[in-house]
């Protein structure tokens, strides 16, 4: 988890609950909008798959690239889940 990972978690919960969004999206917003990251696109798509992976993010269409913030996501937020929780299995 690094601070792209968490500035993608904060901008979905700072939204209205059950907002489905694109990387692209969440890229403008951080890098254009509000000047958080001085990531690439590129970079924020990679982490919101790794993040969809390690159970933060929910897919919710294969096709499109969109995604949800899901309880665990929440809970990570909230300081509510150990390291262990987040390990993936080749980690």
């Amino acid at each position: 988890m690094n601070e792209v990972d968490d500035a993608i978690l904060e901008f979905f919960a700072d939204q209205d609950d059950g907002l489905v969004l694109s990387p692209a999206l969440i890229w403008f917003n951080l890098h254009d909008r509000l000047s958080v990251i001085e990531k690439s696109h590129e970079t924020v798509a990679r982490r919101m798959r790794n993040l969809e992976k390690r159970g933060l993010l929910e897919k919710v269409d294969e096709n499109k690239g969109y995604y949800a913030m899901n309880q665990k996501g929440r809970d990570y937020l909230a300081g509510n889940l150990e390291a262990d929780d987040l390990r993936l299995d080749d980690e």
